[in-house]
């Protein structure tokens, strides 16, 4: 499963490369051909359907992702994506109109927008987790960033959390000397690849894990790789962290 909640794209433009790199995963881990598929969704509560089927036995998410449902879904990380222009790990950004925020409790009746909008415990816990919200505060998952600046930056009383990527494109805007990052997050996880409730033999994913840090160093395996924005994999580094189980 390639779960993306937030992110553009249809499953129909992805499917054709987590395809590809489903067959290279398993070649390069030894696994019969033909033995791992792979199905994208752009949605949370897609993924987290998916990832109820006893056949789905691995998980690539964004880490976001993971703090929201890892205790639930029982999602033991496997390695780590290092991702093209970013790397393993990145800052997320809360940014506000300038003037506007000074601390927490200058959020008080605020919407906070992002991507990862769907995920509050890793807003909350994580990406904030130097700052404590006041109990009015709304989260909200949105995908359409450019909207959620103007609207930030109108004065309306929202903020925006953004990822890496989105952050360092905020000095292209006409209006940035409208909106002012205010804190950001530790550097924390981009991606990971999990096994999905142990369902995966213990042999098999010794393989499979050794294969995935191996792939990314020249050759067929960088190409495939390199259609979904990935330079390679490093063993997990995670940080300490709040997971809510519901």
């Amino acid at each position: 499963m390639f779960c993306a909640p937030g992110y553009p794209g249809g499953a129909a433009d992805a499917q054709p490369f987590v395809d590809q790199f489903a067959g290279a995963a398993a070649k390069a881990a030894g696994w019969p051909s033909g033995s791992l598929a792979a199905i994208y969704d752009p949605t949370d509560e897609g993924s987290m359907a998916k990832l109820a089927s006893p056949d789905a036995v691995l998980a690539f998410v964004p880490y976001p992702f993971f703090v929201e449902h890892a205790s639930k879904l029982h999602l033991t990380p496997l390695v780590q994506a290092d991702v093209a222009g970013t790397g393993t790990r990145q800052r997320w950004s809360l940014v506000a109109k300038t003037g506007k925020v000074t601390g927490a409790a200058s959020l008080a009746g605020y919407t906070i927008l992002s991507v990862a909008g769907y995920a509050p415990d890793f807003v909350r816990h994580s990406a904030l987790q130097a700052w404590t919200l006041p109990p009015d505060v709304k989260i909200q998952s949105s995908g359409q960033i450019l909207s959620v600046l103007r609207k930030v930056a109108s004065g309306e009383p929202s903020v925006a959390l953004l990822d890496q990527t989105q952050a360092t494109a905020l000095t292209t805007l006409p209006f940035a000397g409208d909106l002012k990052t205010v804190t950001q997050s530790p550097e924390l996880p981009v991606a990971l690849i999990t096994v999905v409730e142990s369902r995966v033999p213990p042999a098999r994913v010794k393989a499979l894990q050794s294969a995935l840090l191996k792939m990314g160093h020249g050759g067929e395996a960088s190409d495939v790789l390199s259609q979904l924005q990935l330079q390679g994999f490093v063993m997990p580094q995670l940080p300490e962290q709040r997971v809510t189980t519901r």
